[in-house]
């Protein structure tokens, strides 16, 4: 290796609401194994402060169960939840990213909700993490379409994360340009950066690798770069094998740590934070960004098949469209009246919160398996907004 070449590590750690105790009282097993993955993350970077760089994203309902009294008592002497959070403020090593609250694909729900995912994370990472400044955004799935770039420049985000299979350059460049290096993507006036996870590396990562295999693909993906490359790998935190495998041998982090004392020792690969990355260099060229998500186990991310696939996954979509606009004129419509009793506002929050938890993209990811949950969550809301617009008529 002739350069160096910067290494942004990313990681997505996330729980649908109620997952992780209902694994408790069904396999307990799993749930322990899922906290020690996350546990295992600090814990390989103390004492790599200098070195050591890591991208964090957490779910909104990952963090409620994590910071839920009666979710931390019951994991004392197993993961101290409470402690784990603590870890994940240190700005050293890590850089949280935001998202949205209750993990939606973005683009296949309303854009009003899309707005309160994104406000209502923030609300809670604030306080939790102690920081006002979020600079990246993690899509839930890396679910992405160019009309979000409004949205996210709104919220302060100065990047976001985007898929190498789904950007296509406006600005030529070559290959090698495309993916490793960031981008400016322009959106009704709005810019943002873009962040190109590599697909291929990210796939390895996930499924588990040995170090002499990533630093020969590192070499030979960016030898054409004459520029520092920045080559970002994103991938789960907490499921798979590899990250739940509690032998540093046989784990990610074993893999991390040997790349760490690399870099320590002045190897040509550093691990990177992309907002310093950005700093430094910043972006390069024009780019579009295809709708469309990461690969899963079944799909390749065009089009959201993974979600949509089915009649019964399209028909809850739809049905969520129609409440959302329903609750969005409820609200407005509080709003004209000028309704401050707190029962009201209580009822139109029901509302809001199970239509918006009813969005999280595991309801629609498994298939038909998991559709029932999105809509349980969706007669919840309804029952309440029922309850709200008789109060509006009597108003």
């Amino acid at each position: 290796m002739s350069q160096t070449i910067h290494h942004a590590l990313v990681l997505n750690l996330h729980q649908p609401a109620g997952n992780l105790q209902e694994l408790l009282a069904l396999k307990t097993w799993e749930t322990h194994e899922i906290l020690y993955a996350m546990d295992r993350i600090p814990r390989s970077l103390w004492g790599y402060e200098d070195v050591g760089r890591v991208h964090l994203s957490l779910s909104g309902t990952l963090l409620e169960t994590l910071t839920d009294p009666d979710f931390q008592s019951r994991m004392y002497g197993v993961v101290d939840c409470g402690s784990l959070l603590w870890h994940f403020q240190n700005t050293a090593i890590f850089r949280i990213l935001g998202t949205g609250f209750y993990h939606p694909v973005l683009p296949l729900i309303p854009e009003a909700d899309r707005e309160e995912h994104v406000g209502r994370w923030l609300g809670m990472a604030r306080h939790l993490f102690w920081r006002g400044d979020f600079q990246g955004f993690w899509p839930p799935e890396m679910g992405f379409a160019m009309e979000l770039i409004p949205l996210l420049r709104r919220h302060g985000y100065r990047y976001v994360l985007v898929d190498s299979n789904h950007v296509e350059p406006v600005t030529p460049m070559d290959w090698h340009e495309l993916r490793y290096r960031p981008h400016i993507a322009r959106y009704n006036g709005e810019e943002i950066i873009v962040v190109v996870r590599d697909r291929d590396l990210s796939d390895a990562q996930e499924s588990g690798m040995e170090l002499s295999w990533f630093l020969n693909e590192l070499e030979s993906r960016t030898k054409w770069c004459d520029y520092p490359p920045l080559v970002t790998t994103a991938t789960d935190g907490d499921n798979g094998g590899w990250f739940r495998n509690p032998r540093p041998e046989a784990n990610f982090w074993g893999l991390y740590q040997a790349l760490m004392d690399q870099a320590r020792a002045g190897g040509d690969v550093r691990p990177t934070f992309i907002d310093d990355y950005l700093d430094q260099y910043g972006p390069y060229g024009e780019v579009k960004v295809g709708t469309g998500a990461w690969n899963t186990g079944w799909h390749h991310g065009h089009g959201f098949v993974q979600w949509t696939g089915s009649q019964t996954q399209r028909d809850a979509l739809a049905r969520l469209q129609e409440l959302s606009k329903s609750v969005h004129d409820a609200r407005w419509r509080a709003g004209e009246l000028g309704i401050q009793d707190p029962e009201t506002q209580e009822l139109m929050e029901q509302a809001l919160w199970r239509l918006l938890r009813a969005e999280t993209s595991c309801h629609f990811f498994w298939g038909e398996a998991w559709v029932p949950r999105a809509q349980a969550e969706m007669l919840a809301s309804e029952e309440a907004l029922e309850q709200v617009n008789a109060r509006l008529a009597s108003a």
